[in-house]
């Protein structure tokens, strides 16, 4: 017999009341035969890769903890995006740089400018460490309006920008010269999450060297297949790298997630090798999008394409395509500037086409 609970007023009032009014990051959980809700890639990681992954984790030593740093991934990362190992850290997915960034960034009050909409995890971090979120409206399309945030950032002294390019949800990617003309107008510490650069859109890995008030950060998540094991990676001046080091967790990437991460870097003709597909099946689903009356699409350089429902209401598209087609989408209609929005994951040809299909009979009809 379960006992009842005690009143949690007296604890809940020592939770600071910014993190209290705050909504938590969640997602409600459904099933579906094709499941295009959460950006992730649709195709695993190929068979040979996972049979020397568990090969080597079978001779791996599992009472003992991670490498407290993990030189040979480090070396491999530091090949990959040219930079030293002392200004790469990896984390329990780029989530947990994020988190560590602004950790170490923000004290009570500092502001954090971002575009609007974005990633809600921006937001909810920085209430969580007492600053205050600055958001700043895309133009037309949702195309990042560069202008305009600097023209804020300098009036707010932004202590951070964050530039998720490409942009989730909307797919928006910066200009070429997007976070040069940032770091120009303003003094702020400038945190590019690139975690779908690999799908389209400039990078900022090549002002590393000139300006240490950059901070990158990539994902094995998404192009690499591997969301399933959690792994980010940031860089940034060595310098910077060891601050932000200071609010990471020990031992934070676990053996497992490391081994996976070895083996994938050591084939690089094999990881990734769906991104030429995933990219142009996201071009020919928006293309035949756009001839399906009652959207409106918009461009994306990411792994997902964000629609506009204008025949019917987002949540009955959502629902229907989720009950009479076994599709499940991601329905951001709930944010103001997303009204009757749906964010759909690229998945396979044939998903797509699935997809595509469905819109069609539920508009159609």
């Amino acid at each position: 017999m379960k006992q009842p609970l005690a009143d949690p007023g007296p604890a809940l009032a020592l939770i600071k009341p910014s993190v209290r009014g705050q909504p938590a990051y969640a997602l409600k959980p459904f099933e579906a035969r094709r499941k295009l809700n959460q950006n992730e890639s649709p195709y695993d990681v190929p068979p040979e890769l996972k049979r020397e992954i568990l090969e080597r984790m079978a001779g791996a030593s599992w009472h003992r903890y991670p490498e407290f740093v993990p030189a040979r991934l480090l070396a491999q990362l530091s090949t990959r995006f040219n930079w030293p190992t002392d200004g790469i850290l990896v984390g329990n997915g780029s989530n947990e740089l994020i988190q560590a960034t602004l950790a170490v960034s923000l004290e009570t009050g500092d502001r954090v400018v971002a575009p609007t909409p974005t990633f809600s995890l921006y937001r909810l971090l920085t209430n969580v460490f007492g600053g205050c979120y600055v958001p700043v409206a895309f133009g037309a399309d949702f195309r990042y309006n560069v202008e305009a945030l600097s023209e804020v950032a300098t009036a707010e002294r932004a202590r951070v920008i964050v530039l998720n390019s490409p942009n989730n949800p909307t797919g928006s990617a910066l200009p070429p010269d997007g976070v040069d003309r940032v770091l120009e107008d303003t003094d702020a510490l400038v945190l590019c999450d690139e975690a779908y650069q690999d799908f389209g859109g400039p990078t900022a890995l090549g002002l590393l060297a000139s300006s240490p008030r950059v901070v990158v950060l990539r994902t094995f998540s998404k192009a690499l297949g591997l969301a399933g094991l959690r792994l980010g990676v940031a860089l940034a001046h060595p310098s910077v790298a060891r601050e932000i080091a200071k609010a990471k967790l020990p031992y934070n990437v676990n053996v497992l997630s490391l081994t996976a991460a070895e083996v994938l870097l050591a084939h690089p003709d094999l990881a990734g090798a769906h991104v030429p597909e995933i990219i142009a099946t996201r071009d020919r689903t928006i293309q035949q999008l756009n001839s399906t009356p009652g959207l409106r699409v918009f461009p994306s350089a990411a792994n997902f394409i964000l629609i506009r429902c204008v025949a019917l209401p987002a949540a009955e598209v959502f629902r229907r395509l989720l009950e009479e087609h076994g599709i499940l989408v991601r329905d951001v209609s709930g944010a103001p500037e997303l009204a009757e929005c749906l964010r759909i994951s690229v998945g396979t040809p044939e998903d797509m086409e699935a997809v595509v299909a469905g819109l069609g009979q539920i508009l159609k009809a």
